[in-house]
C-alpha cells in the first residue's frame, strides 16, 4: 500500500513540475523554427534567419535575416513575435496548442499569426476574426493544458 502511495505522489509531483507549456513555441532551430520574425512585416515573406544574428527573448532564441531586422526586433520585440507564442492560432482558438508552421502565416492588423499548415491556415482565414477572438479568450490559459 505504501509503495502505491509513493508512486501516486511521484506522478502528481511530475505533473506539477512539468507545469505548463512555454509561452513561446521553441525548437532546437529556435523560435519560429529559425525564421526571422521581422521579415514577415518587412518583405511579407517567411525568411530563414542567420544563426550569427540572434537575440534571446522570452526564453527563446530568435534569428534574423539581416542586422537591420535584428536591431528592429531589439527596439520592439513584442511587435514582431507571433501571436500565441508561435503556436497554431487555429489550435489556440479551439482551446489546445499545436506547433505553428512558419510557412503558414498571416499578418492581420499588424500582428503575425502562424497556423499548423497551409490547409489549417485556409480554414482559419475563412472565419479569421472569430478565431482570433476565441484564441484571445483562450490565451494564455491554454498553455496549462
Amino acid at each position: 500500500m505504501r509503495k502505491v502511495s509513493i508512486i501516486a505522489l511521484l506522478v502528481i509531483v511530475s505533473i506539477s513540475v512539468m507545469g505548463q507549456k512555454p509561452e513561446i513555441y521553441n525548437t532546437k532551430a529556435g523560435a519560429i523554427r529559425g525564421y526571422d520574425p521581422v521579415a514577415y512585416f518587412v518583405t511579407g515573406k517567411a525568411e530563414k534567419g542567420d544563426t550569427l544574428l540572434t537575440q534571446s527573448y522570452k526564453g527563446a532564441d530568435w534569428y534574423f535575416a539581416s542586422a537591420e531586422n535584428l536591431e528592429t526586433f531589439k527596439a520592439n520585440p513584442e511587435k514582431y513575435i507571433p501571436q500565441f507564442g508561435g503556436y497554431c492560432a487555429y489550435a489556440v482558438s479551439q482551446n489546445y496548442t499545436y506547433a505553428g508552421d512558419p510557412l503558414a502565416f498571416t499578418v492581420v492588423d499588424g500582428k503575425l499569426y502562424l497556423n499548423a499548415s497551409q490547409g489549417v491556415a485556409k480554414k482559419w482565414s475563412a472565419n479569421r476574426d472569430e478565431y482570433i477572438q476565441s484564441a484571445n479568450i483562450n490565451w494564455p490559459e491554454v498553455l496549462k493544458k
